[in-house]
This record gives C-alpha cells, structure tokens and sequence, in this order.
C-alpha cells in the first residue's frame, strides 16, 4: 500500500463512518442521457437540488440533449450539459447549440473531445473550445474536464497529465472556473491514490468522483464494454462487496464508503451515473444522504427513507 493510500485510509477505524456517508452522498450529481416517467419527482425528494449532468450521444440528435436541458432547467435543477467538441462540423454549428443552451439558463458545461474517431469539423480537442472564447460569450463561468483514475485506452499517463495542465491553464487564462469529474470506476484504492497524485502535482480542483448507480449485473457489463472501463466486472460482481441489493440492483457503496471515509482529498464529490435509472439513482443516493444506513465490513445498505 502506498503512503498516500495509507495516509487517506488512516482514519476509517475512528470515523463517524455513518454521518460522514451521508454527507458525501449528499453532495452528489447525478448523469443522465433521457428522462423518464418519475425522474424529477426522485430529484424533487432528494434534501438538495443536485446538478444534472447531461451527456451527448454520437449517434443521437442534439436536439434531444436540448430537450432534456429545458425540461430538468423548468423543473427547477442546473443541467449542466456535456459538449463533445468533434461532432459540430462547424464554428456556427458550436455557436449556434451553445445559444440554445444559454436560452435555458446554462451556465456550466463538461467540456469533452467526445467519442468520434474523426472530428465531424474543424474541433479535435476540448481545448480548442476551451480557449475559443466561445464559451464565455454565451454567459459559461465554469466548466468540467475529464479524468481518468483508471487511464485511458488510448492515452499514456503522461499524455493525459499533459492534456490535464493544458486545459486548467486554458481555463485560468480565459477566466473560467473548472472542475474535474471522472470517468466511474470500480476500485476505491485505484481512485484515491489518483486524487492523491493530482494534489501532489498541486491540482486543487473540485474533483466529481465517477461511480457506477444503482444497476442490473448484466447493465453493468453491458456499459462497462460500451465506455471502455477497465476492470473485469464479471471479478468484480463475484465479489462480496459489490452485491450491494436495492431493487435487485448492484449498487456502488463498496466504493463511496472508502471515499467518505478518506483524507487529505480535498474538495472532492460523488458524481453518479443513472445507467440503472436516473430515479433508482436518485433514490439510492437520497436514502445515503437521509442516514438511512447499515455499515458491514466493506461498504453499507441502505432502506428507502
């Protein structure tokens, strides 16, 4: 085990382990790709309002992400929407979808490359639009970048640290806030000893913890080959500190838990991934948050509150 691992875990044996959950679940943001009947009455029962983060899909209009920004936006939430730079063919493309999402009050967006292969048009790389000056002009203060505690497929180490630094320079020279949200991961070990490193090089960002909501086994597997994550989900579903059970549903408290309980990780958050349900996700963090909690030996259930 590393220092930094031993030095974030230090505390579990003495944690209000309990209370401290509950904050931090409470803190959560949620992702979604479409709503669903109930979707925003189980947003409504959660104690705060949470930001909504809204992916784009390649292979779907972009209309419906605009749909789903005005509707979680008149429903009283902060959509903050994803921005895949390489499918607009254009300038006026980018500029015309940033003024519709500047209609419905968006003010934060997660600014990623996106998953095409080749650029529909002249964007290759968030940092182009970072830099752009686009995005301020339609009234962004904030943006999201990726990370990935498990690496990425495509990408060295060093080559995501360098994209990392460029993008938080970026953003501090074009006067916009940033924070980090990461891609979800199954190893709280792997995710802690990363928001470590990150302190170490001197990234003091907020950083949104990706994680896996509420979830059939056969679910997860199916996302985890679609976004490339790394693990063995079939490992990992066999062991016992996964078969967390809500409605028949593998839920990701083996792996917030350690994160609650952690040190010296700064501003960090839990940003949940609806693949099982935007509301089971909402549910199952909103029962976390109220307390409603039972601790076992690697993470906790949870009742309906």
């Amino acid at each position: 085990m590393t220092a930094a691992l031993t030095s974030a875990l230090a505390d579990r044996s003495s944690a209000p382990s309990p209370r401290r959950i509950a904050d931090f679940a409470g803190a959560a943001s949620f992702e979604v790709t479409r709503l669903a009947p109930g979707d925003l009455d189980a947003l409504r029962a959660l104690p705060a309002r949470p930001r909504i983060y809204v992916s784009a899909v390649l292979t779907r209009p972009v209309q419906e992400q605009l749909d789903v920004v005005t509707a979680l936006a008149a429903a009283g939430f902060e959509p903050v929407p994803h921005l895949a730079v390489r499918g607009f063919t254009s300038v006026d493309a980018l500029d015309a979808h940033l003024a519709h999402l500047s209609q419905s009050g968006v003010h934060r967006l997660l600014v990623i490359a996106g998953d095409r292969a080749a650029p529909a048009g002249p964007f290759h790389a968030a940092i182009e639009v970072i830099e752009s000056g686009l995005l301020q002009a339609h009234g962004i203060v904030e943006i999201g970048i990726a990370g990935y505690p498990d690496g990425h497929p495509r990408a060295t180490t060093e080559d995501l640290d360098r994209a990392l630094a460029a993008k938080l320079e970026a953003a501090a020279q074009t006067g916009l806030a940033v924070h980090i949200v990461t891609q979800w991961g199954f190893s709280a070990r792997s995710i802690i000893v990363w928001i470590q490193r990150l302190r170490d090089l001197g990234v003091e960002s907020r950083v949104r913890i990706g994680l896996a909501g509420p979830v059939t086994l056969a679910g997860l597997i199916r996302y985890a080959r679609i976004c490339g994550v790394s693990a063995s989900v079939q490992g990992l579903a066999r062991d016992a500190g996964l078969a967390r059970q809500l409605f028949g549903m593998i839920t990701p408290d083996h792996v917030l838990r350690p994160l609650a309980e952690a040190s010296d990780l700064g501003d960090v958050a839990p940003h949940i991934f609806s693949f099982g349900g935007l509301a089971a996700a909402a549910r199952w963090a909103g029962a976390a948050a109220a307390g409603h909690i039972t601790l076992d030996a690697d993470g906790f259930s949870v009742a309906p509150p």
